[in-house]
Formats: structure tokens, sequence, C-alpha cells
């Protein structure tokens, strides 16, 4: 079986389809992230020079390890030419 597939099944069942939906939010801004640095032309280790901190440091972060702060993440884009910018929406909502 292969993960995309190991993925697809385990998604049918609500109680695994509500965990991962709550974290879809993380997995986007981690996917925002990796593709900030690639098309910056960044290797992680190249990332964490421009930033004064580690490899692993960067790696943590790419794979939603810590809580970053604001200013981490402004920094993190500047080093990739690009900026930070907070966008809200409202939760979808539930009629009983």
């Amino acid at each position: 079986m292969s993960f995309k597939q190991f993925k697809q099944k385990a998604l049918e069942n609500p109680e695994v389809r509500k965990e991962y939906d709550a974290l879809q939010e993380e997995f986007n801004l981690i996917d925002q992230l990796i593709t900030m640095r690639t098309k910056a032309g960044l290797t992680q280790e190249d990332l964490a020079k421009k930033l004064g901190t580690s490899k692993s440091n960067i790696s943590r972060l790419e794979r939603g390890r810590g809580n970053p702060s604001w200013g981490t993440l402004s920094k993190y884009a500047a080093a990739c030419g690009f900026r930070v910018k907070l966008e809200t929406t409202e939760n979808d909502r539930v009629s009983a």
C-alpha cells in the first residue's frame, strides 16, 4: 500500500479527518515556508547563515516543530525575498 493510499484510507475515518483538518493551516504554513526558500534558491544551510542561526533550527521550523514568533516568520520571509501577511477568514459554520 502506498502512502497516498494509506492516507486516503485513514482520512475516511471521521476522527482522523477531523484531526487532519484541524492541522491544515499548519501544513499550509510549512508548505509556504519551504516554497519561499526554494523560490529564493536557498538551501536550509544558506538560509541559516543569512539568519545567523543553525540549519537544524531551519529544519525544525520547516517540519512544524516549535512555535515561531511573528518576528521569526518575518525574518525568514525577508531573507527569502518575501514578506509575511496575515489573513483572517471566518470559520465554516455548522448548522444544527
